[in-house]
């Protein structure tokens, strides 16, 4: 069997068709953008890499809310002298693992920044998530250390004898009175000088930088390993595919999670490029930030664009957009209509998106350009270094050009797998390297990657994952429940409603809201059940599986059991 590779000589002749990337030797389609420039050094870590890369910026990051400011010299030098401390008076070293909890803040690129060039391992938890969720994910990893806003401090103090270092001065609030052990300010940190030079540790590309947590389709959520080689080369796709000089970004989505923290705290970081951070979203203050600031791209997930859409005229009237140029979405799949609406409503913004997931640290595909944007319902073209597979998931039969399939991914920014979870690995990544996205996908005569539908069952409430599972064993847990399923429920404003089907014990009175309060109390505001509907009995498959699209179909079409 042929191999398909680009060949770097341009007399050779490559078996890729020119147009969608296909190759039918391999039955594997190729990204037709340019080749990553991976560095040729093994021993890099991704800050010493980022922080190599010539640019002309002076502005790194803006706090929306008060206008503070970190100049790139600033930054560099507030990450070495963070490092010196961590390393020095923390005692982190090559292999630990430091949580971020944090809303977002200019913060959050600092502290991970001066962790990786450590060795050390960072790992984000959402600050909406309770105590007990938060408990959860630091037994998983055992961070040594944790950065926290004085707020989000006493979340951890469930988690044993883990310090804190906080992110923000509070003095009413600080020690005993959080709860948990406070071992230094972050500010204190950037203000010390180092009292030596600290050699770095030579780190290898294979070893672990994150730990991010995605949700998956069976239950609680997973640490994605995320190497330094896999941040490198999620870097080098931004240089290889450069984005517009001079852009001054605001980002609305959370820094936790991978699409804002690996492209607008540390990828545009290497580009020079100025990021304003909006702590907490809030429509009007989202809007004011970019007159005040004059941003020239926002970036936002699906649900914030229908908002700006229903409240155009209110916006357009209060507002000067002047300056804005372009919508970059992601975290969910933009649909035609929504697309056509807003254009429709702000015709001289245009919308860019892309697709990926945690497991492929931002890489998948995106539309970079007004041309690509035009094809309505496409999330673009596939990143640089991409490799895609379509494959039946009944058969495992690899399709090709315009045929429907799970679509597959692979190349060096694809995750290893996760983390202490070996079962969970091999389901999602096979031996070759592939990692199964679980979305149903086709891909046209030109290379455009359309996401049909999601074989997984992850629910997308305003972008953020919420797994079904997690949300039906903890109704089981409730006395007058004999069965439950959950089910995501189209909704305009956020995407997906959770919705819940339940089986009462019989003689049982439990209502739809006393339910909802039920889990509510326990669970992040965003997994909370919206939609509630009492059955008689739960459809499953022979082998007891849940049939939920039985149960989609059956509450979109306004049925009853």
């Amino acid at each position: 069997m042929a191999v398909c590779k680009r060949s770097s000589s341009s007399s050779s002749l490559s078996p890729i068709h020119p147009r969608n990337g296909f190759c039918n030797a391999n039955s594997t389609f190729y990204s037709k953008r340019n080749p990553l420039p991976l560095p040729a050094n093994s021993s890099l870590d991704v800050t010493t890499f980022i922080s190599s890369q010539a640019h002309h910026g002076t502005t790194a990051f803006i706090d929306a809310a008060t206008g503070h400011r970190i100049s790139f010299s600033d930054l560099w030098r507030s990450v070495d002298n963070v490092a010196d401390c961590l390393h020095r008076d923390m005692g982190i070293r090559r292999g630990d693992v430091v949580l971020i909890l944090s809303p977002n803040s200019i913060s959050i690129p600092l502290v991970c920044l001066s962790v990786m060039s450590l060795g050390a391992v960072v790992t984000t938890a959402n600050p909406l998530n309770t105590a007990s969720e938060i408990s959860r994910q630091v037994a998983d990893c055992n961070p040594k250390l944790a950065f926290a806003t004085p707020d989000q401090a006493p979340k951890l103090a469930a988690s044993g004898a883990i310090s804190v270092v906080l992110t923000e001065e509070d003095e009413e609030r600080v020690g005993s009175t959080l709860g948990v052990r406070v071992v230094g300010s972050l500010s204190e940190m950037m203000k010390k000088k180092p009292s030596e030079r600290r050699v770095r540790n030579r780190v290898n590309r294979d070893e672990t930088a994150m730990l991010l947590y995605s949700s998956g389709t069976t239950g609680r959520s997973k640490g994605v390993i995320i190497s330094h080689g896999n941040l490198i080369a999620h870097v080098a796709r931004y240089i290889a595919e450069p984005l517009e000089p001079n852009q001054t970004f605001l980002c609305t989505v959370p820094l936790f999670h991978t699409f804002g923290l690996l492209n607008y705290a540390l990828a545009t970081v290497a580009l020079g490029s100025t990021v304003v951070i909006l702590r907490k979203f809030d429509l009007h203050g989202m809007m004011a930030a970019v007159e005040k600031y004059r941003a020239t791209t926002l970036v936002l997930v699906p649900p914030i664009l229908v908002a700006m859409i229903n409240g155009s005229d209110l916006i357009k009237a209060r507002y000067d957009l002047t300056s804005l140029k372009t919508v970059r979405s992601g975290g969910a799949p933009l649909s035609k209509e929504v697309t056509e609406s807003f254009l429709e409503k702000y015709p001289t913004v245009d919308i860019f998106q892309g697709y990926a997931l945690t497991e492929s640290n931002s890489s998948g595909a995106s539309t970079d350009s007004v041309e690509e944007s035009k094809r309505h319902g496409a999330v673009g073209l596939l990143s640089s270094g991409v490799e895609a597979r379509v494959v039946d998931p009944d058969t495992g039969r690899i399709m090709g050009v315009n045929q429907t399939g799970e679509l597959w991914l692979k190349g060096p920014a694809i995750t290893k797998g996760y983390y202490r979870n070996e079962e969970a690995t091999k389901e999602t990544i096979n031996s070759e390297g592939w990692l199964k996205t679980g979305d149903l996908c086709c891909i046209d005569d030109d290379g455009f990657v359309f996401i049909l539908d999601r074989l997984k069952e992850l629910i997308k409430y305003k972008a953020y994952q919420v797994p079904p599972a997690e949300l039906e064993g903890l109704l089981l847990t409730h006395p007058e429940i004999v069965d439950a399923a959950v089910i995501p429920f189209p909704d305009r404003e956020v995407g997906q409603l959770p919705m819940a089907y339940i089986v009462r014990k019989t003689g049982s009175l439990l209502s739809e809201k006393s339910l909802m309060e039920f889990v509510a109390k326990q669970v992040a505001p965003y997994k909370r059940v919206r939609k509630v509907a009492f059955v008689s009995s739960i459809p499953k498959n022979p082998s007891g599986k849940i049939l939920r699209k039985d149960l989609i179909k059956l509450a979109t079409s306004n049925s009853t059991v």
